[in-house]
């Protein structure tokens, strides 16, 4: 078993109302590291100015854990199987909707990986596309959540 941790903050501006919806949505988070990271609600849910468009949202942190996590998984099994992986980058993108009860939520992620190989040891497409499927089969996250993952190789 394995356990993780991370430390929310926020704390209500000194001249900031607490009322009718009307306060900062920025905040911290804080990992076992050290890392700060300066977080805010999305603001495609809560309108500017009580978001921070620049600080990273639950959601957009949501599908990066997915792509990060698969990334991880795939970089694994592409050494285990004897490729050398150069680059690896993913433009993700997760859709929030209602789900099959009404509710919002982030039903959707599309993984979009183009990932460089170097040496004499090449995947084809075959390849490639079980090394992916192995990652989705394999990821904590994935197996985690029911959003439905999907995966756009670019070549």
């Amino acid at each position: 078993m394995s356990e993780y941790s991370a430390t929310i903050s926020w704390q209500r501006g000194e001249h900031e109302p607490f009322v009718d919806q009307r306060y900062s949505r920025a905040h911290w988070w804080e990992f076992d590291g050290g890392v700060r990271v300066p977080a805010s609600s999305s603001p495609h849910v809560v309108p500017l100015p009580w978001s921070v468009a620049e600080h990273v949202d639950p959601e957009e942190a949501f599908v990066a854990a997915i792509s990060s996590c698969h990334m991880l998984t795939f970089l694994w099994l592409a050494a285990r199987a004897g490729y050398r992986v150069e680059s690896y980058r993913d433009e993700a993108v997760g859709i929030m909707e209602a789900n099959a009860r009404g509710r919002q939520a982030i039903t959707r992620v599309t993984l979009q990986p183009l990932v460089q190989f170097g040496g004499e040891r090449q995947p084809d497409l075959a390849a490639l596309e079980q090394l992916h499927h192995q990652a989705h089969e394999e990821c904590f996250i994935a197996n985690s959540v029911t959003t439905v993952i999907t995966t756009r190789i670019r070549v």
